[in-house]
């Protein structure tokens, strides 16, 4: 993937260099194809196949080849985005602040309405999820408390619900040195893996989003009693889709279309896919709330 990566920055440095005379007067740039990211939070070839039938969407409308690109961290699609070697990409919240800050021109256009049966707060379907701390059903923690010394598995450093809440929110309400509450603190690469963590023995606990939690319970890969929930978090806005600003207009508009369209099939498939009803518009100031955060 590193070498992937590389190639992709490579190619587009080459694609979108210009003499000096002429990049003056370039006011937006037309790749020959769009590449299409997500960060990782659960098994990157389900996320790549829930996404397929959106891609194909894409490709027809904007008639461009689409590529959907496979990650190998949070970090690496940020700075993906910021390098240009990424067109188009879903995003953690806390990743989008970090991408955004990086390069201002970096835009959420939209976001999902997820269908959600086991942690919304009312109904079964939801635009906003929620940072889980979990452990064992069966195992000895039944609080915060009893987890002092103990193994903890965070999702990837730039988490919003496997890092960067509980770093902040959890630790300032609960009075506590985050790195120092725990006897060790490991990243496990994605939520489903940190909720394998815990269920293996590898971990005492995890903090993952509840929408993963949920999901790999709809798919039966375990039992919603397996877990104990010791901490849940305020509501956090969900993924932002974003797009890179130096994207000509025409394209950039085009893309949205596309993601807005309720009646386009393959967008419907891959909002099946990912256990949603529609996507709907965003906007950055709907990111306050993360970028708020110390």
């Amino acid at each position: 993937m590193k070498t992937l990566i590389a190639a992709l920055l490579l190619a587009s440095a080459s694609a979108y260099a210009a003499p000096p005379h002429t990049a003056a007067r370039t006011a937006c740039e037309r790749p020959q194809r769009l590449r299409f990211s997500f960060v990782p939070q659960g098994r990157d070839s389900d996320q790549q196949s829930s996404l397929n039938p959106l891609a194909e969407e894409l490709r027809e409308r904007l008639k461009m080849p689409v590529d959907v690109i496979v990650p190998t961290s949070y970090g690496g699609v940020v700075e993906g985005l910021i390098a240009g070697a990424i067109d188009v990409a879903r995003l953690g919240p806390a990743s989008y602040v970090t991408a955004h800050k990086g390069d201002p021109q970096i835009t959420p256009f939209a976001s999902m309405e997820q269908v959600e049966p086991n942690f919304a707060a009312q109904g079964g379907v939801s635009s906003v999820y929620y940072a889980l701390l979990i452990t064992r059903q069966q195992g000895p923690y039944d609080s915060v408390a009893s987890l002092r010394g103990k193994v903890l598995a965070l999702a990837d450093p730039e988490s919003t619900s496997g890092a960067l809440i509980p770093r902040h929110l959890f630790a300032r309400q609960y009075k506590l040195q985050f790195d120092h509450y725990f006897s060790r603190i490991g990243y496990a690469g994605n939520h489903e893996k940190a909720v394998m963590a815990v269920l293996s023995h590898n971990a005492d606990a995890a903090f993952v989003a509840s929408t993963n939690l949920s999901r790999m319970i709809s798919d039966g890969r375990l039992k919603k009693s397996d877990v104990r929930v010791l901490w849940r978090s305020g509501a956090i806005p969900f993924d932002p889709f974003v797009y890179r600003g130096q994207l000509c207009a025409d394209i950039r508009n085009k893309i949205r279309e596309v993601f807005l369209d309720q009646n386009a099939l393959r967008v419907k498939l891959t909002l099946d896919n990912l256990r949603a009803t529609h996507f709907v518009p965003v906007r950055d100031a709907d990111y306050e709330i993360i970028r708020a955060l110390p």
